[in-house]
């Protein structure tokens, strides 16, 4: 199985199985001498795990993370750094429960990645799904924690959901401080209510719903970015996509910038004491592909959990017709836990990209 790397000089590899003994990454190209823990790594991922409210799947795993190499301490670093070496990274799967997907190791979930499998494979990890699980995620937020050490403290990655379902949050109540002190990554404290609804019904239902994550990213400078095939948003978007369960991206205004006026979309400039103030952001901190010193903004929709209790009509291996429904431990809206993992994929491409124009520009 090819194309599990990505990045160009801060290069991830992810590796690992749903229902294998562990999962994790391999980091190559970070810059030695930036601090390094698992105590750092740690907060991020517990952000993503299962099992924190009843909202998300309650396959308990405490997502523990080991670094395996590419970190040392000695009497001069003041505590684990970085070594240039590539950093190895593994989570422990310990509460797998392989026999909840014995009734469906020969039927192809809809909407899930099992028949694909088939198609190219000629088999497939039929066990939570193996590579094609959300499980993987959490090697992704584990090596984006590294990329938030690259980037440093001015820039800041703030990740919301913001609609759950058909129903939104109101812009005008966005609380950024709101953000971490309820379980859906809301800023908007009012909707929460309405959320937790909706997914209770669903829960009783056996079904699911998506949901759409934004993240707004401060602190970026003008200048990250290659034209034309290292466009900072296009390698965003790809990134963003490659999510479980997501089905589109928009970077700015996104498909709202369809139906503006020229005048109304173009993000008009005035002189400021530090280079040009921007009137508005349609363009989502983006032009050509180079960051343009505003905050990106990018949405990210996030499909139904294929995995759901109503009996629905698929195939067999054999081409057989039959019905399915699908037991076990499975996310209401996947997209609640998309959150952190968007965020990570952000980090990890930032970072890569400033490493790319530094080496560049200097």
């Amino acid at each position: 199985m090819s194309h599990n790397t990505f990045g160009k000089l801060f290069r991830v590899t992810t590796w690992g199985e749903s229902h294998g003994p562990a999962l994790g990454a391999v980091i190559d190209g970070c810059p030695p001498t930036l601090p390094l823990s698992e105590a750092i790594i740690q907060p991020w991922l517990d952000k993503r795990r299962p099992g924190s409210s009843r909202h998300v799947s309650p396959r308990q795993e405490t997502d523990q993370v080991k670094i395996l190499s590419g970190v040392f301490e000695d009497d001069r670093t003041g505590g684990p750094v970085t070594t240039g070496a590539p950093i190895a990274l593994q989570i422990e799967n310990i509460d797998a429960r392989s026999k909840d997907y014995d009734a469906i190791r020969d039927k192809w979930r809809p909407g899930h990645a099992d028949y694909t499998y088939d198609a190219k494979y000629g088999l497939r990890d039929y066990r939570g799904g193996g590579r094609s699980s959300a499980r993987e995620t959490a090697a992704r937020v584990a090596a984006g924690a590294v990329a938030r050490q690259i980037l440093g403290e001015t820039v800041h990655i703030e990740g919301a959901l913001i609609q759950i379902g058909d129903k939104a949050i109101n812009r005008a109540n966005w609380d950024s401080s709101a953000i971490g002190e309820n379980p859906f990554f809301s800023p908007d404290p009012d909707v929460v209510g309405e959320w937790e609804e909706l997914l209770d019904a669903l829960r009783r239902d056996g079904s699911s719903t998506g949901a759409i994550v934004e993240l707004n990213v401060s602190g970026i400078p003008a200048g990250w970015g290659e034209p034309v095939y290292g466009k900072l948003d296009a390698e965003l978007a790809a990134a963003m996509m490659s999510i479980p369960a997501a089905k589109g991206v928009e970077i700015g205004a996104g498909f709202a910038a369809a139906a503006m006026r020229g005048e109304d979309a173009a993000d008009q400039m005035r002189a400021g004491e530090d280079g040009p103030v921007f009137l508005s952001n349609h363009n989502g901190g983006v032009l050509g592909g180079i960051s343009t010193g505003q905050d990106l903004v990018i949405r990210v929709a996030i499909k139904p959990t294929s995995s759901i209790r109503i009996e629905r009509q698929t195939l067999d291996r054999d081409f057989n017709e039959t019905t399915i429904e699908t037991r076990g431990r499975h996310d209401p809206c996947v997209g609640i836990r998309a959150v952190p993992v968007a965020e990570a994929m952000a980090a990890i491409i930032l970072a890569d990209q400033y490493l790319r124009h530094r080496g560049q520009i200097g």
